[in-house]
């Protein structure tokens, strides 16, 4: 496999995130979730102060690029509550353990600005993905009836609490496995 790094996307000098950034996140967001957000919805991601966007890159070299995104993950600080809203991987890197990466990764971004639970909304079908989050902590706290919209789906709501026990730092280092992708919408 080719160099993997998670990274969060740079900004340009201009103070907003680069065309080429959201036009990637795009074309990988088609593929994960059939187009759940806008080029707009990114930016205003990208920009927030509130929002903490990681990317997952995959290249040759030292250096990650933009034409290589294969994931990507967000969430929302709130309060003291990391509110994971998207988590996706390109179909063809899945099952590589990148969803895994790229959750602890989330997760330690979060335990390092105090954050001290995270939640999330997960598709009930999603199987591999529920897994995945459990395996991580998350337990289902309840349900949303009907939360996704493209087909009515019901979103299972699951909380996590204790980031800032011991234990959260560093679960991502050198993990393999199978990973799990999978979104939560806020």
């Amino acid at each position: 496999m080719s160099n993997i790094h998670i990274h969060p996307i740079s900004i340009e000098s201009n103070g907003l995130p680069s065309t080429t950034a959201i036009d990637r996140l795009l074309a990988l967001d088609r593929l994960c979730f059939g187009g759940l957000w806008s080029a707009d919805s990114y930016q205003r991601e990208l920009m927030s102060e509130n929002s903490h966007f990681l990317a997952v890159t995959a290249d040759s070299s030292l250096n990650a690029n933009l034409d290589a995104i294969v994931g990507f993950g967000c969430f929302w600080a709130i309060l003291d509550e990391a509110h994971i809203t998207l988590l996706g991987i390109h179909p063809e890197y899945q099952g590589r353990g990148l969803g895994q990466l790229l959750l602890c990764a989330l997760l330690d971004r979060a335990r390092e600005i105090e954050m001290k639970r995270a939640t999330l909304e997960v598709r009930a079908s999603n199987d591999r993905a529920i897994h995945l989050y459990e395996k991580h902590g998350f337990t289902v706290v309840g349900r949303r009836k009907k939360y996704y919209q493209d087909n009515d789906e019901d979103g299972v709501i699951m909380w996590r609490g204790g980031l800032q026990g011991a234990g959260v730092r560093g679960q991502g280092s050198g993990m393999r496995g199978q990973g799990a992708e999978s979104r939560g919408q806020g």
